[in-house]
């Protein structure tokens, strides 16, 4: 089948590529020149595991291809992916500006039937506006679907190529059956495909993201309750975890959640509530608790300089909002980073990865190193805010010997308590019993 991807961002890259590899011919639209014309030499213009040997063996497999030119993509498909941003605004609703403009010239520009498919995560009844704006623009049958994805970046490809579902949202028998088509080689190997109404299927993607987010949050609550009454939240989550009602997934404690989704959505069915006069309180509650866990770390910092952080050096490891991704989208080492500076400290950054992001918003702020222990070197301490697996496993020798302060302060509970205790640091971490040194 022919497809056209509309934005090549996270979800309409990923999209696009899989969709090629199962054996379809997609045209992925773009309205930077630079990025298509990077694209087109190979360039995948996002860090994401395992993306970039299937993005070349598609190209390579003339199933692949990228251009500006929305007509052109349009005219050879049957079906168009809607794959772009929908940022929040200052009041936490989403922004459908994009989606709709882009609806507006598939109206003006399509010649006959097409299922528009919005991939992009839209509040409930977008895809009726979505429909609204291409009828005022054409007589030509079309209809609208819903598609969400369920992406978890750092695992994109494994989660695109290995649904654990795939949901469509959809009142047309037609759009329904062209919808089967393009997931029939999942389906063919059990992998369920739910049809549902397009506001189900809109609602689902968001009650999915929050409910996510209201998981890692109330274990971030026990978590801190934990080092209230001496409990150990690897524990507590073990035993937790080992109930499959609950499952072991999101039950890691750490300084809360970022990334492009979660603060996202948890904002937007927010918004989408009061516009109903309904209140999510337990979304509300969700937030203020992530908001304060993000910078929780911060004062244990200064507790430890005895109140003051002015004229601290802090080696920084991670930058990026989680691991196996460059995106840091609200993450939580901008808001520390911010916080630190503000009291005074400076920060000498290592995560090669998101380096590059994150130059783009701090420039010459922050001091970048080249190395995990570059970055440690006459640090007065050590803050881990990304999960990378090069930091799992240190060399605490090496570490001990750059620090000034045999001290480390962990966003992410990398080490066993006894690790960093046999090697005589000082080991803050979330929910577990301090190390003294």
């Amino acid at each position: 089948m022919n497809i056209t991807i509309v934005g090549t961002g996270y979800v309409g890259l990923v999209t696009g590529t899989t969709l090629a590899e199962l054996g379809n011919s997609v045209y992925c639209v773009d309205i930077d020149q630079k990025k298509v014309e990077g694209m087109k030499q190979g360039i995948v213009p996002i860090y994401e595991p395992n993306l970039e040997e299937m993005f070349l063996r598609n190209i390579q497999s003339e199933r692949l291809f990228f251009t500006t030119n929305l007509k052109e993509a349009l005219d050879k498909s049957e079906v168009i992916y809607l794959a772009l941003p929908t940022p929040p605004g200052e009041d936490g609703s989403a922004d459908l500006s994009y989606v709709l403009k882009v609806a507006n010239d598939i109206g003006e520009m399509m010649t006959d039937y097409k299922v528009v498919v919005n991939k992009s995560t839209v509040p409930v009844g977008t895809a009726d506006k979505v429909s609204e704006v291409i009828a005022s623009k054409t007589q030509i049958p079309f209809d609208v679907v819903s598609n969400p994805e369920f992406l978890r970046e750092g695992f994109a490809v494994e989660d695109s190529m290995n649904p654990a579902r795939v949901v469509v949202g959809s009142s047309s028998d037609r759009a329904k059956d062209i919808m089967a088509q393009i997931y029939q080689p999942f389906t063919n190997t059990g992998i369920p495909i739910i049809f549902m109404d397009e506001k189900s299927s809109e609602l689902t993607k968001y009650a999915s993201n929050s409910f996510l987010a209201v998981k890692i949050t109330f274990m971030n609550e026990i978590a801190n309750y934990c080092e209230k009454v001496g409990a150990d939240v690897d524990k507590v989550r073990l035993g937790m975890g080992s109930d499959d009602r609950i499952g072991h997934r999101f039950l890691f404690p750490g300084i809360g959640y970022g990334g492009s989704c979660f603060p996202k959505d948890v904002k937007a069915l927010i918004k989408s509530g009061k516009d109903e006069n309904f209140n999510f309180q337990i979304l509300e509650a969700t937030e203020n608790v992530n908001s304060s866990q993000k910078v929780i770390l911060v004062s244990e910092i200064e507790k430890y300089f005895g109140g003051s952080l002015e004229g601290k050096t802090i080696a920084f490891w991670g930058l990026a909002f989680k691991a196996n991704t460059d995106d840091i989208r609200e993450a939580s080492s901008l808001d520390n980073i911010e916080l630190l500076l503000q009291k005074g400290a400076k920060v000498v950054a290592y995560d090669l990865i998101a380096e590059a992001n994150v130059r783009k918003i701090l420039g010459d702020k922050i001091t970048y190193a080249k190395t995990m222990y570059d970055a440690a070197e006459n640090a007065d301490a050590l803050f881990i805010a990304t999960e990378w697996s090069e930091f799992k496993n240190p060399n605490f020798k090496i570490l001990g010997e750059k620090l000034k302060n045999k001290a480390i302060f962990d966003g992410r509970n990398m080490f066993p308590l006894e690790i960093p205790e046999q090697n005589g640091f000082f080991y803050k971490s979330i929910g577990r019993k301090t190390v003294l040194q």
